[in-house]
């Protein structure tokens, strides 16, 4: 098992992943509930440098040549600078206006979210990236690292305090009345 950053090439397994995680906001992105269009708005979006989707804001979890999970992480004081590619993208590509409210803000990395495998899922893969990003952002550069957790998702609430992260707030996303977590 190896974590490494994406590569434009593992660019179809991110989307993939990361639709998984995200379904139900990327059908509000694009205005309509269609799995293969949510796909292919990903996969096009992560195709590309510059965006908040970008591969190379993607950790990835590589398993016998496989991208197996992946993490989307990105500094949340260019938050506004990554959101502006994909807001162009749906306004032309759907016609629809693109103004979510801010999920991340300047101070912290922000891990948007993380996508597993179906077939990979309870073997501890979601624990061992996120225990990773905390090693690489908050041991080793010392910066604060936040996410926001549903709910409606008190299994993963639970394992986000196991690994250190605390409540620091609430935000609403698309909807979505979320709780703010981070580690220091």
């Amino acid at each position: 098992m190896n974590i490494r950053r994406g590569l434009q090439q593992d660019s179809e397994q991110i989307a993939s992943y990361l639709l998984l995680a995200m379904e139900e906001i990327a059908y509000r992105f694009i205005g309509q509930r269609d799995k293969q269009q949510a796909l292919h708005f990903l996969t096009e979006l992560v195709k590309q440098e510059g965006n908040q989707y970008s591969y190379n804001n993607n950790w990835v979890i590589e398993e016998a040549g496989e991208v197996v999970a992946t993490a989307l992480v990105y500094d949340g004081a260019k938050l506004h600078e990554l959101r502006k590619p994909v807001a162009q993208y749906v306004e032309t590509q759907f016609q629809r206006e693109f103004s979510p409210e801010d999920e991340t803000q300047p101070g912290e990395f922000y891990i948007d979210c993380i996508g597993v495998n179906p077939k990979q899922q309870g073997k501890g893969l979601g624990s061992k990236i996120i225990e990773f990003l905390i090693g690489e952002y908050v041991t080793k550069n010392k910066t604060v690292l936040g996410l926001l957790v549903d709910d409606d998702n008190p299994k993963a609430k639970k394992l986000y305090e196991r690994l250190g992260f605390q409540v620091v707030g609430e935000k609403w996303l698309m909807g979505k009345h979320l709780e703010h977590m981070q580690i220091k």
